[in-house]
């Protein structure tokens, strides 16, 4: 992803709320199915690190990318971005 894409799909989280919440339980599979599943519909969402979650934010995006096979978007704070193109339905075009 260049920067320019990764630009992009910045500005246009910007506005979003977070629809992830990772907890003091950290990862678990229902999590991770919650997370799967809204790439699929969305592309790109955002998450939130509560402040009782063992796990930092970069950690918890780093994890969550591996095992979704995403890419990173942004980290700031405790809230992070996620991208991956869906599989059936493709809606965000990158140039």
């Amino acid at each position: 992803m260049t920067s320019k894409q990764r630009a992009m799909l910045r500005s246009m989280a910007n506005t979003m709320d977070p629809i992830l919440y990772i907890g003091k339980n950290g990862f678990s599979p229902e999590l991770i199915k919650q997370a799967d599943d809204a790439l699929e519909a969305r592309e790109l969402f955002k998450g939130t690190v509560q402040p009782e979650c063992p796990l930092s934010a970069k950690e918890a995006l780093e994890t969550l990318c591996e095992q979704l096979h995403a890419e990173p978007v942004q980290c700031i704070g405790r809230r992070f971005v996620l991208y991956r193109e869906s599989r059936e339905n493709p809606r965000i075009v990158l140039d």
